[in-house]
């Protein structure tokens, strides 16, 4: 007999293959049809992110409970010592208003940053870096983003991204080469990947270059379009189509290659700065590349990763913006509440009604999500997780949006004011527009998390359905992965417990979003067992499906700080858990409506119905209808 003692809610071992039988004939549509496995059981990719355990509806706590707490006491002081100096100078140096009117950060402003070492943040110090960690680097962009998010783009086109590749993929020799150049030779980088045809497809680049006969260098040909830095920038990350060999088919196709290009090549171009709507200060160009020699030992990741290379340097950047974000709401707020507590109307200050009470609870809420998020990430990272990129994909996405949304509520609270130029959130409002479109617009992110999630639930159905073929030779199996989804797959299980992870003051707002996990993941299991493969084309299910995921993660990482917070003791303990109580309460409320609209009728028809008049409205080339008049 098996010992089902850990299985818990199991009695008996008859009971187990009951509900085996019963599940046996299940057909996931996703899956292949599948062989008899022989010998021993290969279980499927394992993962340490919660979200992605979150798709097959398990609840994965190592990377969210406890909060992350990452900073040792030289790397903490260090931090302080560089907090008030930064913040001193964008207070007194940086002028944000004019480096907006002049489309351009003044020079002596550069020099100063450059001084700093605020363009080698995480560069190592033996090239000439400060050497920071990802959440002591957070911290500091925080400050940029609360001042000026022009010259944050500077600075993040310059480290986060623009030779981030060499940090991430370079070799030893490609980092002595450059990072000295980039860190103290105050040499500019850029990333250059966006093309007049590859905008959110970055698999469909045009740029193309080709190994010379004498196999010493490539010759690059191609242009880019909208480069941060791209007119100043010496050194640049390119991204280039390149023909490989195909060592299984011995076949030629095109892969994408990056590329290290210094302008002093030759045939490197820029044309004029483009006229934003926002971030002005940022220099954003065309680059042109005629003919450019690459020397071979400038390949960066391995011939052929380029796509790897840009998607790993995107997505180990976002907690950067979450972070540079958090510090902008918390700016615009900041003027929002001075406002609202000076203000008179009706004989009152405007703070006293429930109007505006409900605005500023709102702004807080989104910031504190915002920055929750930002800082478990980084410090995930620097404690050497690898499985992040659909968080970092959700925090690049929630807190572009509600940077946005708290902008937009401060110039309400502070209304005609607001509007105005000299009070600076109108500059702020413009410069917000774009984190909403680069670096991965945030519609295409939904769907990644989605898409991605889906994907790795669906390797876990697959292999379940293998060992549901034979059971008594899978049992292992089949035994590890009903316990890791809590029975619920196999109709057995309750909803999973948060509690013992939370502080008493919040087991009830735990419960809640326990109870939106436990939907979650069959939520994934129909959306697979219906469409299989076609599900990446279920656009209308996807986006909804991400709303809720986002929401989910966003509810256990406040839960987990606000938990840290309470145990601590500290002066903002109860405050914080007033929000974290209520975002939990309606986010969960938010992922039930957003479930069931997956399955709903009268959703899908609506769906149905949306998609139609989209596309009656571009056969018209705009509205159909003619204005009631007629006229």
């Amino acid at each position: 007999k098996l010992s089902l003692r850990k299985l818990g809610s199991f009695q008996n071992d008859a009971k187990l293959l009951q509900s085996i039988k019963r599940i046996k004939g299940r057909k996931y549509a996703t899956a292949a049809k599948p062989k008899e496995a022989a010998g021993k059981d290969k279980a499927p990719k394992e993962s340490q992110s919660f979200m992605m355990n979150l798709f097959r509806g398990v609840v994965q706590p190592v990377q969210v409970f406890p909060y992350p707490d990452v900073l040792n006491e030289e790397q903490t002081d260090t931090l302080n010592m560089l907090i008030d100096p930064v913040w001193k100078f964008f207070e007194e140096v940086n002028n944000p208003a004019k480096n907006d009117e002049d489309s351009a950060v003044e020079p002596h402003t550069l020099d100063g940053l450059w001084d700093l070492g605020a363009f080698s943040l995480q560069v190592p110090q033996e090239y000439g870096g400060l050497g920071l960690t990802n959440t002591q680097y957070a911290r500091l962009v925080e400050i940029v983003g609360s001042h000026d998010l022009g010259v944050g783009i500077t600075l993040g086109a310059h480290q986060s991204i623009g030779f981030k590749g060499i940090l991430l993929f370079g070799n030893p020799e490609q980092k002595a080469k450059y990072l000295p150049r980039v860190s103290t030779g105050k040499e500019y980088a850029a990333f250059c990947l966006t093309e007049p045809s590859s905008g959110s497809d970055a698999g469909s680049i045009r740029t193309r270059a080709i190994l010379s006969p004498d196999g010493t260098h490539y010759v690059l040909n191609g242009s880019k379009i909208w480069i941060s830095n791209g007119g100043i920038a010496e050194i640049m990350t390119v991204f280039a189509q390149t023909p490989v060999t195909d060592p299984k088919t011995g076949k030629e196709l095109d892969k994408v290659t990056a590329f290290i290009v210094e302008r002093s090549f030759g045939g490197v171009t820029s044309g004029p700065p483009e006229k934003k709507m926002g971030i002005k200060a940022s220099n954003t160009t065309e680059v042109y590349y005629d003919n450019v020699k690459i020397p071979v030992e400038n390949v960066l990741g391995g011939v052929g990763q380029g796509f790897k290379v840009a998607m790993n340097i995107l997505n180990n950047g976002r907690f950067g913006m979450a972070a540079a974000l958090s510090g902008t709401m918390r700016a615009v707020t900041r003027k929002a509440v001075e406002h609202a507590t000076t203000r008179i109307q009706f004989g009152r200050r405007i703070d006293s009604y429930g109007t505006i009470q409900e605005k500023l609870a709102r702004m807080a809420m989104l910031h504190y999500v915002t920055e929750s998020i930002a800082y478990c990430l980084s410090g995930n990272m620097d404690s050497g997780s690898v499985d992040y990129h659909l968080e970092a994909a959700i925090s690049k996405v929630f807190a572009s949006d509600s940077a946005w949304a708290v902008t937009d509520e401060a110039i309400q609270i502070l209304g005609g004011m607001g509007f105005m130029r000299e009070t600076g959130l109108e500059r702020v409002m413009r410069d917000l527009r774009i984190f909403k479109i680069f670096e991965g617009t945030n519609d295409i992110l939904r769907l990644f998390v989605a898409l991605t999630g889906i994907q790795f639930a669906g390797q876990h159905l697959r292999e379940l359905q293998k060992a549901f073929k034979m059971p008594t030779a899978h049992l292992s199996l089949i035994l590890e992965e009903v316990t890791k989804r809590g029975l619920r797959s196999v109709g057995l299980g309750a909803t999973p417990s948060l509690a013992q992870y939370v502080h008493p003051k919040l087991v009830s707002s735990a419960s809640q979003a326990a109870k939106s996990i436990a939907q979650f993941g069959p939520a994934v299991e129909n959306i697979l067992m219906k469409f299989g493969r076609g599900v990446v084309e279920q656009q209308f299910l996807l986006n909804r499906l991400a709303a809720a995921a986002i929401d989910i993660y966003a509810m256990v990482v406040v839960l987990s700080r606000a938990t840290r917070s309470l145990q601590g003791s500290y002066s903002s303990a109860e405050h914080e858990t007033l929000m974290a109580k209520v975002w939990c309460s309606e986010a969960s409320a938010r992922v039930t409506q957003n479930l069931g609209a997956l399955s709903s009728s009268e959703s899908l028809d609506n769906f149905t119905s949306l998609s139609q008049i989209a596309k009656n409205v571009c056969e018209n080339g705009g509205f159909v209808q003619n204005n009631p008049l007629n006229l």
